[in-house]
């Protein structure tokens, strides 16, 4: 396959040097001053923040407000960064910690000016946003707290929640992360007995060796297993400090209502997205009936979920995969392709695999000056190509929205997964045009439904665990009794298409989404069923569609999630709408059978 000439970055770390020049104790204790500077002016104005006061004196708040946010999302940046790419440094680790009690200090004393935005009453608050006409970022960011005004406390319990957080539960998902991260798996290979990181190891569950795969998961669970009862220990810790902050003193309906109020997202929309999601896991099973006969049994076995059905062991050079990727995007329009390529230039990605680095992937957005960050673990599958064409979506999504303001940039969860889904789709379905093999073809589609599967079920699945988890921990039940509900939860989720073990009722202490941000997930399986659709009028209104999804992504979040999908001709609490997102699956599935 023959692409344009792109930029051919070779697998290693990324620069962090455009955030900080070096960690070192004098240029962290500069920039910690310049923000003490930043903070103690916004502090200054607080005597001005009373009734009647002027639109002008509350720009010059906003604007320094927004400045000290950007400072602070700098230096916090770096920290993060620094410690997804070397999670066991002891260096490292104090750096994160110096940096987050110092910003913990600086955000309590910044919490006055949004509790003071939310306690004003109506009339006063509509005088100040009519005035904002011109301000459109700032104007959306104010009407947006107002959302959250039923759910705020008084500054002092803010403040005391902001340290609880920082030194309690921070601190013990900081644990969670240094024990996971630091977990070592050994397989028997071709190349012998191997000592892996999660990421390597999880890379044979979609070996073509059914020995490999099987392998893979019964050590995953080995060496989690032995962790199990910290692990679900620290998860019940979680779920109460959640639902003692969150429902008892911010009067929440629910756990989950706590996401869908941050996402902005109705219950309604949420309930029905999951209920369309449940009411078609027959047509997965369909799918999984058919991988099943190909692999030569009549029910699949929970091991073989991402077995490739073809003989291909096709691997993909970093720098092939990235020139790819770029064409593709310049190939559907060359702003995006612009926007991608410099996250590259600006040597803005670390993708090799490394011990200590945090695993998965990611693409973290800090200003809207900077291109994102992205962290990959690349191996060279062609599903490692695909997720570097979903975290450089990510990343085209935020610098298509990089006119806006820090506060109004980044787009709501729901809303965040459309350009990184949308280039997955992309890709694959370009693969699929231009290859003629029909084993390839058939590996492409395999992989293509299993990602909808990992992005649409499992996820909408994991969101039900986490409903009945947060009840049943409350109710004082333990990491046994979660692991049953977690395996009647696969068991339904499975039906009678697939064979589940018994040690996959340990998988749930293995999901970071759950611990770190809880109910994430179901914003996977809103992202994915949105872009299914929105891809489906892509096919059907081809240059015609373009302008409208470009301006999608170019809101960022600067609107209502509801109001840029109400633009798009979207209803999110009408199931029609997700069980259309299912079409394009259904099609797939069918090309698959016809292909034998």
């Amino acid at each position: 396959m023959t692409v344009a000439a792109e930029p051919s970055p070779s697998l290693g770390p990324w620069d962090l040097a455009e955030l900080l020049p070096e960690p070192s104790d004098a240029v962290l204790q500069q920039r910690l001053a310049a923000i003490e500077a930043e903070v103690a002016g916004l502090e200054a104005l607080r005597p001005a923040l009373i009734p009647g006061l002027s639109v002008d004196t509350l720009l010059d708040a906003l604007r320094r407000y927004e400045a000290v946010s950007e400072s602070i999302s700098v230096v916090g940046g770096y920290a993060s960064l620094w410690f997804s790419a070397d999670m066991q440094s002891p260096a490292v680790l104090a750096f994160k910690s110096r940096v987050q009690q110092a910003l913990t200090g600086f955000a309590n004393r910044l919490l006055f000016f949004g509790l003071w935005w939310k306690g004003l009453e109506d009339a006063e608050a509509e005088r100040l946003l009519g005035a904002l006409g011109s301000q459109p970022d700032f104007r959306h960011h104010l009407r947006d707290l107002r959302r959250l005004r039923p759910h705020t406390l008084e500054e002092k319990s803010e403040q005391i929640i902001n340290l609880k957080d920082a030194d309690g539960m921070g601190g013990l998902l900081t644990v969670y992360s240094m024990l996971t991260t630091r977990l070592e798996f050994t397989l028997q290979t071709a190349q012998g007995s191997e000592t892996l990181t999660r990421d390597a190891l999880m890379a044979h569950a979609y070996s073509p060796r059914a020995e490999l795969r099987e392998g893979a998961y019964r050590e995953l669970y080995r060496v989690y297993g032995r962790e199990a009862t910290v692990l679900g220990e620290i998860y019940a810790h979680r779920v109460r400090d959640w639902h003692n902050e969150q429902v008892d003193l911010r009067s929440y309906a629910s756990p989950i209502a706590v996401r869908n109020v941050d996402n902005d997202v109705p219950d309604a929309a949420v309930e029905a997205l999951l209920g369309v999601v449940r009411e078609q896991a027959p047509l997965f099973h369909r799918y999984f009936r058919w991988k099943a006969k190909k692999l030569g049994g009549e029910r699949l076995r929970r091991y073989d979920l991402y077995a490739p059905v073809a003989a291909s062991q096709r691997e993909v050079p970093y720098g092939e995969a990235v020139a790819l990727v770029l064409d593709t995007f310049r190939r559907f329009h060359p702003r995006v392709a612009e926007q991608a390529a410099r996250v590259f230039a600006e040597r803005h990605v670390d993708s090799e695999l490394r011990k200590g680095k945090r695993g998965g992937a990611f693409c973290a957005t800090i200003v809207p000056r900077l291109a994102p960050w992205l962290l990959l673990n690349y191996t060279g599958r062609v599903r490692d190509v695909a997720t570097l064409a979903h975290e450089l979506g990510h990343a085209v999504h935020s610098m298509m929205a990089e006119h806006h303001s820090l506060l109004t940039q980044h787009a709501s969860l729901p809303l965040a997964e459309t350009a990184s889904v949308f280039a997955e789709i992309l890709l694959v379905d370009r693969l699929l045009a231009e290859e003629r093999d029909p084993a390839i073809r058939r590996e492409l589609l395999v992989s293509s439904i299993d990602d909808v599967y990992a992005t649409v079920m499992r996820q909408a699945f994991f969101t039900w665990f986490e409903i009945d988890a947060h009840r049943a921990v409350l109710a004082g039940q333990g990491t046994e009794e979660l692991a049953d509900l977690y395996l009647a939860n696969l068991r339904e989720q499975f039906g009678d298409a697939v064979e589940v073990p018994e040690e996959f009722r340990l998988e749930w202490v293995t999901i970071p989404h759950i611990y770190l941000t809880p109910f994430y997930c179901y914003a996977y399986s809103f992202g994915q069923l949105l872009v299914l659709a929105l891809y489906r009028r892509f096919l059907d209104e081809g240059e015609a569609f373009k302008p409208g999804y470009l301006r999608l992504l170019a809101h960022g979040g600067s609107a209502r999630p509801l109001e840029i999908l109400a633009e798009a001709g979207v209803d999110p609490t009408d199931p029609g709408f997700w069980r259309g997102g299912f079409e394009v699956l259904q099609h797939r599935i069918a090309e698959l059978e016809a292909l034998g």
